[in-house]
């Protein structure tokens, strides 16, 4: 998945576990950026009587590089308060919410959001903002969609939402799993051709299934070096760097008798997220936890993985005689110049007609979005290998297929970019998990914050 559950240690605390991250100029505001971190990862719908929420012990950043160091020049702070209305009922609500301020609604969470500058000058941006609940069904919260458009502040020339959203990732998880099995390939998988497997569309693993988000909508020139905002796609402040991060207090004690924690100490970094399956795909277990422990800026020490990724060498194994080309490349040592560009450095100019995101020599996982590109009319969800250059690896859209996109790249379909002399495999531009972002079931909005309304567990029990 995208980045659920992608190491040992994070996949122990959901609440501090960045699962997706999205980065685009807005496509109904096209002089804003929308910036949107999802966390608390694989949510069912039926989630009471104690349902999802942000920690409030937990700090939760998106941060912006518009100078090229991998360090954060602009970073959005979000802090957590939980409120208890009732001390005496189990409930979550005792009647139907019908808006933020309903007495029905027992349990719930309010936020500040601080905008904190490079050299460390903190303006607080709101406070008191109200969270949404969760969707819990129809006789709970009978008319959601006017509970979470409540729950969009504005903040003078800025959007904020924090809370429940349909999850937006799509991917075939049980398959891709089960021994990189792609189920629209599978009758020429090894291991699947052996059990006599007949090619099969591929299954949302994510379906139905819910998320927590941190949505911001900010002008452009908000986020560039010297508030630049120009149309000049070439011009290096046009590219900005965005990731997130999770961190909590270093020192946690269990009160004895208490049932609950008391934390002290500076915020410790425990995870982060810039491309989506970055962690998840190319760092070996092993580093998986220290990678979520580090900044962008260190990423130089991972990026041999990215030089030679293992999934490129298991394709060729798992798929005899489907991708020769790519075998070659693996075996004749070569680093992926491709896949460095794409994920560690930004495609300079030159590359790809008319597009560049390139921020520099630093190598560092981060999501490169060129804000002098503009929205598309009609977007690719294959984004910048669709032809769409205002999509992934360019940010990333909320629909974007990064799944197929980077399975094709690791595959070698974007190596010809950088070596005129390859020849991709024929299947490198044909390899998907079967699915797209055609389901009806999840529609994702044409406004702020883009993520679709969260599942209920009324009519969603399970998964």
């Amino acid at each position: 998945m995208s980045s659920h559950r992608e190491a040992p240690e994070i996949a122990k605390d959901p609440v501090a576990d960045s699962t997706d991250l999205y980065a685009f100029v807005s496509p109904d505001s096209p002089g804003t950026v929308t910036l949107i971190a999802n966390y608390i990862p694989l949510q069912n719908p039926a989630g009471g009587p104690n349902f999802y929420e942000f920690g409030d012990d937990v700090l939760y950043e998106i941060h912006i590089d518009n100078d090229g160091d991998a360090r954060p020049d602009i970073t959005y702070q979000f802090r957590f308060t939980t409120h208890l209305r009732n001390q005496d009922t189990f409930l979550y609500n005792t009647g139907p919410i019908t808006s933020l301020d309903s007495p029905n609604w027992n349990r719930f969470q309010t936020y500040t959001v601080t905008r904190v500058e490079h050299g460390g000058r903190q303006t607080v941006l709101g406070k008191d903002l109200m969270c949404p609940p969760c969707n819990i069904g129809p006789l709970s919260t009978p008319d959601y969609p006017a509970l979470a458009n409540e729950a969009v502040h504005r903040l003078g020339s800025r959007k904020v939402f924090a809370g429940q959203r349909a999850e937006g990732f799509y991917v075939d998880l049980g398959s891709i799993f089960d021994l990189a099995n792609l189920r629209p390939f599978q009758s020429l998988q090894v291991f699947a051709k052996a059990m006599n497997f007949q090619n099969a569309p591929g299954v949302d693993s994510t379906k139905e299934l819910n998320v927590h988000s941190l949505a911001l909508q900010v002008p452009v020139d908000e986020l560039t070096q010297g508030c630049w905002n120009g149309k000049d796609v070439d011009n290096p402040h046009a590219v900005i760097g965005v990731w997130t991060t999770a961190s909590r207090r270093a020192s946690r004690i269990i009160e004895q008798g208490r049932g609950k924690d008391s934390e002290s100490g500076p915020f410790v970094q425990v995870s982060r997220l810039g491309n989506p399956l970055f962690n998840e795909v190319l760092v070996p277990m092993a580093r998986k936890d220290e990678w979520n422990a580090l900044p962008p800026a260190d990423d130089k020490r991972f990026a041999s993985y990215v030089a030679k990724p293992e999934l490129a060498g298991l394709l060729p194994v798992l798929y005899p005689g489907v991708f020769p080309n790519l075998e070659a490349l693996d075996q004749s040592g070569k680093p992926r110049a491709d896949l460095l560009a794409i994920l560690l450095t930004g495609i300079p100019k030159g590359v790809v007609p008319g597009f560049e995101n390139f921020t520099g020599p630093t190598e560092a996982d981060m999501l490169r979005l060129n804000v002098a590109i503009p929205p598309a009319a009609k977007p690719n969800i294959l984004g910048l290998i669709g032809g769409d250059p205002a999509g992934f690896p360019n940010g990333r859209r909320v629909f974007d297929d990064v799944v197929t996109v980077e399975l094709r790249a690791i595959a070698g379909l974007t190596y010809a970019l950088v070596d005129k002399s390859f020849t991709p495999d024929a299947a490198a531009g044909e390899i998907t998990d079967g699915l797209d972002s055609s389901s009806p079931e999840n529609p994702y909005l044409s406004r702020f914050p883009y993520l679709g309304v969260p599942y209920d567990g009324y009519h969603h029990p399970a998964s």
